[in-house]
């Protein structure tokens, strides 16, 4: 029986589509790449776990500051579509960069301008979104995107994988399959995406880009951003999910393995949850969330071999889908429709600096007390936001 009250995808605009498969092939080559790239740099590269952390830090940090700039310039312009473009393109050139990388340089160079494409299309694409799907569907929109997205963050995985079976763990020319699904992306954007017509004329003319105009975001929004923040903390770089299934013994060929575990929970429930942020409390669904990446880190934290890793990341997987486009869904949701960029570029420069903290923070912590301080410091920010939450819900219903 269909619910005629529940988002369907078939109901879903096909821009929203289109995003989604270029997300996919994009993802599918930039986790075959980042399935393997901290092996890389600690094996081949020989450089240590701070080190480590250092670099997926600043990488995730310059995305999300661009993001900022390039979510003011698509409100300012009142056209998306082409610096979704250019982000993508940035982003496929690097896929020529990793393997042939010869030093922590060239691995660095590459991340950062790759992170930098994805800070160029993050916002905009972002805002496109909202901008081309009806307030009640968005959360089914922005799971629908995830849900591609992470099916190609699992088939990169899986290609990488297979890829290393066959070419007996030569990680340099695995690399190289990474290239034709980012061009595919860039295809896809180019030929097929189009932005809804007439939106320049209903939003009005240009304006100059003002740092004021983040006074006329309402005090909800910066409350999703401060949510945002701190569930960042207790999130840093998946890098270290390779790396923990590599400690506890899992081989150098089943690397991949991890990144394939959680994202097959990730794309498979990514479009409900956010279908059901649609009709469910947003609260409770965070708390779902939280829940879960508190006994993903656990796990993670007291694992002893490779199957309890690869569980803990099919914990982490579960968080994400239950978070992620939820906290998109609240941008859009308390953003004005002009400001929808500047919105998603601002929610992401903050949840980047602290994803910046806590990947660094991540990295000193297993250098000096190991991996299961790490995981525990990750638990820890978790039950904190948890709090933080349950003590807001509490103060709201004491109030009214």
């Amino acid at each position: 029986m269909t619910n005629d009250t529940a988002p369907s995808r078939r109901r879903l605009p096909a821009g929203i589509w289109v995003l989604g498969l270029a997300s996919l092939c994009m993802d599918a080559s930039s986790e075959l790449i980042h399935s393997l790239l901290p092996v890389f740099m600690g094996t081949v590269l020989g450089v240590s776990m701070l080190t480590i952390g250092i670099i997926e830090g600043v990488a995730e940090a310059t995305a999300a500051v661009t993001k900022v700039f390039s979510g003011a310039i698509s409100d300012y312009l009142k056209r998306r579509k082409t610096l979704v473009v250019i982000g993508y393109g940035l982003a496929a050139i690097t896929k020529f960069v990793f393997p042939l990388a010869t030093s922590i340089g060239w691995v660095f160079g590459a991340r950062f301008v790759d992170r930098i494409g994805k800070g160029i299309r993050g916002a905009p694409r972002d805002a496109l979104i909202a901008d081309i799907t009806p307030p009640e569907q968005r959360g089914a929109a922005y799971g629908l995107r995830q849900a591609l997205d992470s099916v190609g963050a699992f088939l990169g995985p899986l290609l990488a994988l297979v890829l290393m079976i066959w070419l007996a763990s030569d990680i340099r020319a695995v690399m190289w399959f990474a290239v034709l699904p980012a061009m595919m992306a860039v295809a896809l954007l180019v030929f097929f995406l189009r932005e809804p017509g007439g939106v320049s004329e209903q939003r009005g003319p240009r304006t100059p880009l003002r740092l004021g105009d983040a006074r006329r975001l309402r005090f909800d929004y910066w409350l999703v951003v401060a949510l945002g923040a701190v569930f960042t903390l207790a999130r840093f770089s998946e890098a270290f999910l390779v790396l923990r299934a590599e400690d506890v013994g899992l081989s150098l060929a089943f690397v991949p393995l991890v990144m394939i575990v959680m994202n097959i929970f990730y794309s498979g429930f990514a479009y409900p949850a956010g279908a059901a942020a649609d009709r469910m409390s947003r609260r409770s669904l965070m708390l779902i969330g939280l829940a879960l990446l508190v006994a993903a880190d656990l796990m993670l934290a007291y694992a002893s071999s490779p199957a309890l890793a690869l569980a803990g990341s099919a914990l982490w997987g579960l968080h994400m889908a239950f978070t992620q486009g939820l906290l998109s869904k609240m941008v859009a949701d308390t953003a004005p429709a002009d400001l929808r960029g500047t919105a998603f570029g601002l929610f992401n420069l903050v949840s980047g600096g602290a994803l910046l903290l806590a990947s660094v923070l991540a990295g000193a912590l297993w250098s000096v007390y190991g991996p299961a301080a790490t995981f525990l410091a990750g638990a820890g920010f978790a039950v904190v936001a948890a709090l933080g939450l349950l003590a807001r819900g509490a103060l709201r219903a004491r109030a009214g």
